[in-house]
């Protein structure tokens, strides 16, 4: 099977790798993430069109594996968030983002636990995360799906009005498939 045609479906929703034409939607996810109270919790999104327009080409062009894997997820022929899978030295990193008009609905459980299943059947076995321990919503969604709190780090993507960085304990979950 050519890994542009890989879809995975689930009862609502479909993962299919990001392509070029998604840079529209991912910045509309961005704005919508950048505007949210969980902002101060993950590095700025740019979401000038060029810098998102470049940022898909790259992703798009990384193909699917095996040092990254980059997946849109779609309801209906909206794209409502994004996955990705990125190899450290043991497993692969999970990271997601969804449109916040999209959250509490389930469907970032949905995909990233169908996405987990295909890493697992590709021989994958372990992958971590990281989120803010402040963020609920993200705690749970991870710990739902079988991640465990290893341990906490100090997080700094910001600087206060003296330039100094402004630190959160963020979160490092570990998952085995």
């Amino acid at each position: 099977m050519c890994q542009q045609e890989l879809r995975i479906h689930t009862d609502r929703l479909i993962m299919r790798p990001v392509q070029e034409g998604d840079w529209p939607d991912i910045q509309r996810i961005w704005e919508g993430v950048n505007a949210s109270p969980y902002a101060r919790f993950d590095r700025p999104h740019n979401t000038d069109s060029t810098d998102v327009q470049g940022r898909i080409a790259r992703w798009a062009a990384a193909g699917q594996g095996p040092d990254h894997f980059f997946f849109a997820v779609r309801l209906c022929k909206t794209v409502i968030g994004y996955i990705a899978f990125n190899r450290r030295p043991i497993g692969y990193e999970a990271g997601y983002c969804f449109d916040p008009a999209y959250h509490g609905k389930g469907y970032a459980s949905e995909s990233l636990s169908a996405l987990m299943r295909l890493m697992q059947n590709r021989g994958v076995r372990k992958l971590t995360a990281g989120t803010t321990v402040e963020n609920m919503p993200s705690v749970r969604l991870l710990t739902s799906l079988g991640f465990v709190l290893t341990g906490t780090e100090p997080v700094s993507f910001y600087a206060d009005e003296a330039g100094r960085p402004v630190f959160f304990e963020g979160g490092v979950f570990e998952a085995v498939l």
